[in-house]
């Protein structure tokens, strides 16, 4: 599977540069993307990965190793969906799906994501790059019904989602 749509030869690059990193480098760029300490291990513990795919496999066995604690704090990082955080770019560009949306919608959004709060003790985790506003509403609604261990493991791939467009960006976005 190495003929990933965004593979390049800076990829490549970036890839060998943060296999290289220092452990504390490795570890602030890894809690970029997810902010559980224990994901970031897990993750930097499988380096170095060869390609692409093998740091995103890092990602995805390093999610299924992860317990409801560190779910709690894998979600910690993000945002409620509809109120991205201000002045962070990832935050609003994951969640651009809610920009130009009429108050009504923003409304049910953030009665949805407060009713989800109470029921399961954590926000509403959605893999919302590409998602409208209704959308994920839609989908808020159809899991608030879930349980807690279904919810969990719904929230276990969605995250793992964020975290592969997140690994991806990582490699593909020139250095700052």
């Amino acid at each position: 599977m190495t003929n990933h749509p965004h593979a390049s030869v800076d990829a490549a690059g970036a890839l060998t540069a943060l296999a290289a990193a220092p452990a504390a480098e490795l570890e602030r760029a890894l809690l970029e993307v997810c902010s559980s300490p224990t994901w970031a291990a897990a993750v930097a513990g499988r380096r170095p990965w060869s390609d692409r795919e093998a740091l995103l496999a890092a990602n995805s066995a390093a999610m299924d190793s992860l317990a409801v604690a560190d779910l709690d704090d894998a979600m910690a990082g993000h945002a409620r969906i509809g109120k991205p955080k201000a002045g962070d770019a990832t935050s609003e560009r994951e969640q651009a799906g809610i920009h130009g949306v009429d108050q009504a919608l923003l409304d049910d959004l953030r009665e949805a994501n407060a009713a989800y709060e109470a029921k399961f003790g954590h926000v509403f985790l959605i893999c919302a790059t590409g998602r409208t506003a209704a959308t994920m509403l839609a989908a808020l609604r159809e899991r608030f019904s879930n349980d807690a261990a279904t919810e969990a493991e719904i929230v276990r791939g969605e995250l793992r989602k964020i975290n592969d467009i997140r690994l991806n960006r990582l490699l593909d976005e020139p250095a700052a």
